[in-house]
């Protein structure tokens, strides 16, 4: 059998570079002196019909018409995106889809009041109207102390905006999207004769682009790329009630040259779906618990979302007052780094033009920071970081992980107990911090996989969970902007049969 490493069938992860090994993070470069991302092209970029000094004439205009207005503030943002999806199955393809959307969004402050509005429409009079719309909801809208625009003072400067090369269009064809995704699925197909069926094999290329401007200073936008190629195969065992289990597999990247081949993603998906053939119940007890690296990205986010200044405003997290406080291990570090080229989560400046930086979220196993917009600060009496629209390459590290550290030797870490690789269901409490999943996944034994096992549930509490991580593997997996290997946790409780 082989030692799989799992996502579940999101539409996000990391390329599978071989088929029967975990796939690693690649060593991420820092980008190099900034560049002026802010200055306007004259001529739309491949794939667009606007060019991004067309979008700083809309938004100069769109800006001009809400201080006409009487507006004491105003923040606009232009966008576009296109793309194409195809997906086949059995051989046979099955849809072409080619989007391509547009729009202008207005917001206006009247004091402490805020409204907002849209559209797709970027004549005079549409946005005119937009901009009066928003004008009008401000003006009914009951006051906010804490609503207004970033502060200027924590406005990212344009000679920062560095050019972090996430923008990599792909001139595919929905023929060659389709011959992709069909070798994608043969191979999956022709692993084994078990691998019976398919849920079918996809190709997407996407791609977009944005220019935003307020009234305190900040002007910038940039394009962005991002494309998959997926597949899920069914395994199955021969009989009348013959068992049957899926799986799936996939590569994204936001440049199409790095993206895994699609025989590599076929036969992997294919292998993953076969290991799990002849899964079983397990009695009910209490054990260590190994999540796969991608699972182990969701532990990840549900401390940022305890973290994020909406929930500690609101008091509705389970991590309140956590800040200098020990919350996991003293061995655990997580950092974030909005400056990786080509980086998932990378970004020059957050949703609101506030400056980012490179930090230390948890050092030590203490937190040290939190997740705020210039909204969520005020209102716990802080100060922003950079975090409107969320976290930037977040990286959960161990400082005892060893170079050898890899799946089989996790496996050999965690002796006896439940390997899991995959989680079902939203049982997730992010107020108390309670936690109930159903799981897929391998008993192990002695450091070696016994079987497969379903049809079981994994228990616990976040708090307790994070402070019982005893291992990170050295299997680091990027799973969107989280990169983090396989977690071991030295109990929780697991209901079976």
């Amino acid at each position: 059998m082989a030692k799989v490493e799992k996502s579940s069938p999101a539409k996000k992860a990391a390329p599978a570079k071989k088929a029967a090994t975990a796939a690693k993070a690649a060593p991420a470069k820092k980008a190099a002196a900034p560049a002026a991302a802010t200055v306007p092209a004259q001529a739309p970029e491949a794939g667009f019909a606007y060019s991004r000094a067309q979008f700083a004439d809309l938004v100069e205009q769109t800006l001009e018409i809400a201080k006409s207005l009487g507006a004491s503030d105003a923040g606009v943002e232009v966008s576009e995106g296109s793309g194409l999806s195809v997906s086949v199955r059995k051989g046979r393809l099955e849809n072409v889809e080619r989007n391509r959307d547009k729009a202008v969004g207005v917001t206006v402050y009247l004091g402490q009041r805020r409204g907002n509005a849209s559209t797709s429409d970027f004549s005079p009079q549409a946005l005119r109207q937009t901009v009066q719309a928003a004008y009008d909801i401000a003006r009914f809208t009951a006051e906010d102390p804490v609503a207004g625009l970033p502060d200027e003072a924590d406005i990212a400067p344009a000679d920062t905006h560095r050019d972090l090369q996430l923008f990599h269009p792909w001139a595919i064809t929905s023929e060659e999207a389709a011959r992709l995704a069909l070798v994608c699925e043969q191979a999956a197909l022709a692993t084994d004769k078990r691998i019976t069926n398919s849920e079918g094999a996809g190709v997407s290329a996407q791609q977009s682009h944005f220019f935003s401007a307020h009234t305190h200073g900040f002007r910038g936008g940039y394009a962005s790329s991002r494309h998959s190629i997926s597949v899920a195969p069914i395994a199955s065992l021969p009989g009348r009630h013959g068992e049957m289990q899926r799986d799936a597999w996939y590569s994204s990247q936001r440049n199409a040259a790095d993206l895994a081949a699609p025989e590599a993603v076929g036969r992997y998906a294919a292998q993953r779906a076969l290991s799990r053939l002849g899964s079983r119940k397990i009695p009910t007890t209490e054990c260590p618990v190994l999540f796969e690296a991608p699972l182990a990205a969701g532990l990840l986010g549900s401390f940022v979302q305890a973290v994020s200044g909406g929930a500690l405003y609101r008091k509705s997290s389970f991590l309140l007052d956590s800040l200098g406080k020990q919350v996991f291990p003293k061995h655990i570090d997580i950092t974030e780094d909005p400056f990786i080229l080509g980086g998932k989560g990378s970004s020059p400046f957050d949703e609101e033009g506030v400056r980012v930086q490179e930090r230390k979220v948890v050092e030590g196993g203490r937190v040290q920071g939190y997740f705020l917009s210039s909204y969520s600060a005020r209102k716990l009496g802080m100060r922003t970081t950079g975090n409107a629209g969320g976290s930037h390459n977040l990286a959960l590290t161990s400082r005892r992980t060893r170079p050898g550290d890899d799946l089989p030797q996790m496996l050999r870490k965690l002796g006896t107990g439940l390997f899991v690789i995959e989680l079902m269901g939203q049982g997730v409490n992010y107020v108390t911090g309670d936690y109930s999943r159903g799981v897929s996944g391998f008993w192990v034994e002695n450091g070696e996989i016994a079987f497969p096992v379903h049809e079981i549930t994994i228990a616990g509490n976040l708090k307790t969970m994070f402070k019982g991580i005893e291992a990170v593997g050295a299997d680091a997996y990027g799973y969107g902007a989280k990169t983090v290997g396989s977690v071991l946790i030295n109990r929780m409780k697991v209901a079976g049969s």
